[in-house]
């Protein structure tokens, strides 16, 4: 499955003031990077992933429409996927949004 298009265009559009943001397609979806770091990817399988400080994985997952990232069999802590349904209005996108970028500044810049 391709990714949401439309979603794309609105995490882009919320990215817009982030300095040193990158798109590359990555894992069947569109991920955007900030300062090096993958911070948010729009999904092939619908939806969102987002980096996440790790010890809030536990907490967020607790949210509506959030799930773990699973990859290679494992569940991947400071990542959460959020279903196309948690990010219907600009609200809710936003707060990912800004979530997955601000984890990505506080990291040591690539």
């Amino acid at each position: 499955m391709a990714y949401d298009v439309d979603l794309a265009e609105r995490v882009r559009e919320l990215l817009a003031t982030v300095e040193a943001v990158d798109e590359k397609r990555m894992f069947g979806g569109l991920a955007f990077l900030v300062r090096g770091h993958m911070a948010v990817c729009v999904s092939g399988q619908g939806g969102i992933m987002v980096r996440v400080p790790a010890e809030d994985t536990a907490t967020l997952l607790k949210r509506a429409h959030v799930e773990p990232m699973i990859m290679a069999g494992k569940e991947t802590r400071g990542w959460v996927r959020v279903a196309a349904a948690g990010v219907t209005t600009r609200r809710q996108l936003q707060s990912w949004v800004d979530r997955g970028a601000g984890c990505a500044c506080g990291l040591p810049p690539k």
